[in-house]
């Protein structure tokens, strides 16, 4: 068979997704394995999530609200947004996707930081744009040399903040001042996925700019991470009405399910969920950061729900390593970084599970060396 592949697509490589807990342990035919590589929520969905989706179960032979008006209208409700400004998404990768689809066009530049999330410079490839990786300087994204990159063919530029997979944020002034110093027909993306686990009064609310005359601003928020959602892949965007607009028109009709979105409105109910999650994540990364020091493993401190560690062997052999012990943590070496690994927050006990396999796995490495 040939096919008239376009050159940019077949020269994309899909994003490495991490490797699910019933695939490990079907390979290695072992039991009991852990994950702490997709930065998910180890307390589960929220109780009142579960409930909403049973009570929904019996409408399942019904299309889904295409418009998700419930859902965006207690986003408005909750956060104080404008109605017409909210688009929900198969995750908030889909609305990734939307802005690139509607502003992007062949031979347009999209500048994002390196390392960063990989999603944002493989949807840049799949219209024929060119990403624009901006190193960052100490694990901390340079705003100053993400200005200087812009130029007259860039259409959007990402910011991550807490940034993947580093942990690291920007702050506010520092935040406004790159704002007011971008042309004003450059989208500006505040991925926000991890916003909920932030403890640093330095950061902004994204929702703050939004409604700055220009540049146009779209905050990325998504249910996977601190609402314990992810398998249903449900997230929104909030932009201005205009941008919102031009992201309906290239959306599916259908984009979200009628269980993601009714497990997102209760999930937002659930104050109390919320809050023991962030408490076991800010207790776990206490108990960790301790853990690492006294393995003398240095690591990034995080404002997020995942730890950026850095290792004295090749992070492939590591993970590889852990796995057959039957714990998933992240290789970064996708991301550039060689001698690092990423690992969530887990329960108290996968945390010390994670800690003593780490010691065990680094000193049987270093013993082959």
């Amino acid at each position: 068979m040939k096919l008239r592949v376009p050159s940019h697509i077949d020269s994309l490589i899909p994003y490495p997704p991490g490797k699910p807990l019933e695939e490990l342990e079907r390979e290695y035919g072992i039991r009991g394995s852990i994950k702490l590589a997709s930065n998910e929520n180890p307390l589960g969905p929220s109780p009142k999530a579960v409930a909403a989706m049973q009570n929904a179960l019996a409408q399942l032979h019904r299309y889904p609200d295409g418009s998700g008006f419930y859902l965006r209208r207690k986003l408005s409700e909750k956060y104080h947004l404008p109605f017409d400004g909210i688009v929900l998404g198969n995750g908030s990768n889909e609305i990734i996707e939307l802005v690139i689809r509607a502003f992007v066009q062949p031979g347009d530049e999209v500048v994002m930081p390196a390392p960063s999330f990989l999603v944002y410079s493989l949807v840049a490839q799949t219209v024929g744009a060119r990403g624009v990786p901006v190193p960052l300087q100490d694990f901390h994204l340079d705003l100053k040399a993400m200005a200087a990159a812009v130029t007259v063919r860039t259409r959007v530029v990402f910011i991550n903040n807490p940034n993947n997979p580093t942990g690291t944020i920007v702050g506010k002034h520092e935040l406004a001042e790159f704002l007011e110093g971008l042309p004003s027909d450059v989208v500006v993306v505040l991925d926000e996925a991890y916003i909920d686990f932030v403890r640093d009064q330095e950061c902004p609310n994204g929702f703050d700019e939004v409604q700055r005359a220009a540049p146009p601003v779209v905050v990325l928020r998504t249910f996977s991470k601190a609402y314990g959602l992810a398998g249903l892949r449900i997230g929104f965007g909030v932009m201005p009405a205009e941008v919102a607009d031009y992201l309906n028109r290239v959306r599916q009709p259908f984009n979200t399910t009628t269980l993601s979105q009714v497990a997102a409105l209760a999930a937002l109910e659930d104050d109390e969920f919320l809050a023991i999650t962030r408490r076991n994540t800010w207790d776990g990364l206490t108990y960790l950061y301790g853990e690492l020091e006294r393995l003398s493993l240095p690591y990034v401190p995080t404002q997020a729900n995942f730890i950026l560690i850095e290792v004295p062997v090749e992070a492939r052999r590591l993970y590889e390593a852990m796995l057959r012990r039957g714990v998933i943590i992240r290789s970064m070496a996708s991301y550039g970084l060689p001698r690092y690994v990423r690992i969530n927050v887990g329960l108290p006990e996968e945390n010390q599970r994670l800690v003593r396999t780490l010691d065990e796995v680094l000193a049987e490495l270093a013993g082959r060396a």
